[in-house]
């Protein structure tokens, strides 16, 4: 059994960066799609502000897990970025634990902004479904250009910008906090659950990909 440690990640982490930011450009190699780059001088930025949660091998110290937050539109908007877990640690509950640690980070130092992201795994949704986050539009997720930058190194880009950003075959999520007081104790009874739409959503990935593929491929 893989024993680690989660934690929010500080200037004793600053060495382990490096290896991070490779595993994140072997992980989108793996899956064939792009992934925002960043340096390992950003990643210790974001450590350096409390703002990174790392998992860390209790017995070596060696990364095995890792998720930082960025903001946008003034605090408005927040998104637990950059998730990535060790192949070796996969399967041991590390990318479940790393969100929700963020999560929680995000919540404490933003306890008013929207919680937000965009993913095309099926196994990220369900974590965030578990975490209060529902299906969103894109229009629903922040202007700023800055947000949408992340997604330039990634293959399917030339269909997100094509479509003017409102669609993509991945699919937008959001965490709001101010809707749970709003709804009625009815409304919250038929709170969404993934577990009752992973068909549905499976068949709305393959639809999107089916639609959207062929555009695509007419790109120069």
């Amino acid at each position: 059994m893989h024993k680690y440690t989660v934690q929010v990640a500080s200037e004793q982490h600053f060495a382990l960066a490096e290896s991070i930011c490779h595993e994140m450009a072997e992980s989108a190699k793996a899956r064939g799609t792009g992934i925002a780059k960043r340096t390992p001088e950003y990643l210790q930025e974001k450590m350096s502000e409390g703002k990174a949660i790392i998992a860390t091998d209790d017995v070596d110290g060696s990364f095995v897990g890792f998720c930082y937050i960025e903001t946008w539109q003034h605090g408005k908007f927040v998104a637990n970025s950059g998730l990535i877990v060790k192949p070796s640690y996969r399967q041991f509950g590390v990318a479940k634990a790393v969100k929700e640690r963020a999560f929680k980070l995000s919540r404490s130092r933003y306890p008013d902004a929207k919680i937000i992201g965009i993913t095309t795994s099926l196994a990220v949704m369900k974590i965030n479904s578990d975490l209060g986050y529902e299906p969103t539009t894109f229009a629903e997720l922040p202007v700023d250009d800055n947000f949408w930058k992340g997604c330039e190194s990634c293959v399917n880009f030339d269909i997100l910008t094509r479509t003017e950003r409102k669609i993509c075959l991945c699919t937008g999520m959001i965490y709001d906090p101010e809707n749970p007081d709003k709804k009625t104790p009815e409304e919250k009874d038929e709170k969404w659950l993934f577990l009752k739409n992973i068909a549905d959503f499976t068949r709305l990935k393959k639809f999107k990909e089916k639609l959207l593929m062929p555009f695509k491929k007419k790109v120069k």
